[in-house]
């Protein structure tokens, strides 16, 4: 019976997470679908599907919105299981927060706007014979303009001071590499967490409490606790009704 009860309790958590963020959840199912595709076919295959999906200069020229809505459907790699802790961790509480149509727009836009930033670069390069011309034809997909842009919003999901420790992650994970390996895709990441910064305003009207780490914490301690907690109560507390003086000698 016990073990039933965890299993019913789980389920209703694991619904519960899905149900909240449909979006998040059913995207991450599409990707598995695909990163299982990846392990199937065959490299000319592979390589065939990726670069019709890419969004590089080539693409971009002939038909932008098909590569730039199918680049999100496939990971640059065959590992699924780190963007599970990622979706789980970032995009789907952002989902939640600011809700499925705010939640699309800023991370489209952090997708789209990144990714005409950083093929730009490449273009004006190769304008200038910096690189070479076959650069218009790379393979160039995946999903992290899109994180980035999200986790930028994100910031002010967060509570002081925490909020800065996250900046300060944030700054290290996406802007160390643009200045130690300077690279389009590094700037095209920069560009999207900029970017889903500059969302802030849409974050106007959405629910204002804040993610506590310092509250997180107190909350799993008292519940893992709580017998204790009991026992204090019991311990301390005064009790309902003085009892009343002894009655004097009547006259």
């Amino acid at each position: 019976m016990k073990d039933r009860a965890v299993i019913g309790r789980a389920s209703r958590w694991l619904w519960h997470q899905i149900s909240t963020a449909p979006l998040t959840f059913g995207w991450l199912a599409i990707l598995f679908g695909t990163t299982v595709a990846q392990h199937v076919l065959s490299g000319h295959e592979l390589n065939h599907i990726l670069l019709e999906r890419s969004t590089n200069l080539h693409n971009l020229s002939t038909d932008p919105l098909k590569v730039l809505w199918l680049s999100l459907f496939w990971l640059d790699g065959a590992y699924w299981l780190p963007y599970l802790l990622i979706f789980s961790l970032l995009l789907a509480p952002a989902e939640r927060w600011l809700g499925k149509a705010r939640w699309l727009l800023v991370g489209l836009a952090g997708h789209v706007i990144a990714t005409y930033v950083s093929e730009g670069l490449v273009a004006a390069a190769i304008h200038h014979n910096r690189i070479s011309s076959s650069m218009t034809n790379v393979r160039d997909i995946g999903v992290s303009y899109f994180m980035a842009a999200i986790a930028g919003i994100m910031l002010f999901h967060q509570s002081r001071p925490w909020r800065w420790v996250y900046l300060g992650v944030l700054l290290v994970y996406f802007g160390l590499p643009a200045f130690v390996d300077t690279s389009y895709t590094t700037i095209g990441h920069c560009c999207a967490l900029l970017l889903g910064i500059a969302c802030y305003p849409m974050t106007h009207g959405r629910d204002r409490r804040q993610f506590d780490l310092f509250a997180v914490i107190r909350h799993r301690l008292d519940r893992a606790r709580p017998n204790r907690r009991v026992r204090l109560s019991r311990r301390t507390a005064p009790p309902a009704h003085a009892p009343a003086p002894p009655a004097g000698p009547s006259c």
